[in-house]
């Protein structure tokens, strides 16, 4: 039995279609940190998810602005440059800075850091594995 052209192409949408669904969706991850108010917002698909309180940089050590994507993620890692300090769950996103678990949680919620965003370690293995999970190219930090 013969199809024309039309039936053909709209069998190979339907097909297609088929396969998206099948496919595990990707949602869109934004990680907006606002430095005044020393908060994170979680955002999948446009809605919030999480909302922590963070640490940025302290007088002299400023955290950059603006929109990154993450460069480079480490589980465990422990810092070159200050002391071999611990940074646990680190996203790198702009040369050295990164968001990262800290053990200092009584500075949450204000600049404490030598640039680095900190979260509770609980919040930043949360995200951490959100960001594997969805990953880098599916994920914007805002920083403002």
């Amino acid at each position: 039995m013969k199809f024309g052209l039309g039936v053909r192409l709209a069998f190979a949408a339907a097909i297609f279609t088929s396969a998206l669904a099948l496919s595990p969706a990707r949602a869109g991850v934004v990680v907006q940190i606002d430095k005044s108010s020393q908060r994170m917002a979680v955002r999948i698909d446009g809605a919030t998810r999480y909302s922590w309180p963070v640490s940025t940089g302290r007088s002299g050590y400023g955290t950059p602005s603006g929109v990154f994507r993450p460069q480079s993620m480490h589980r465990r890692y422990f810092s070159r440059k200050y002391y071999n300090s611990p940074m646990p769950n680190a996203i790198f996103f702009h040369y050295g800075f990164a968001i990262h678990g800290t053990t200092d949680i009584r500075r949450l919620g204000g600049p404490a850091s030598h640039g680095c965003v900190r979260l509770h370690p609980s919040h930043a293995a949360a995200l951490f594995a959100l960001v594997q999970r969805n990953g880098s190219r599916n994920t914007r930090i805002v920083i403002n």
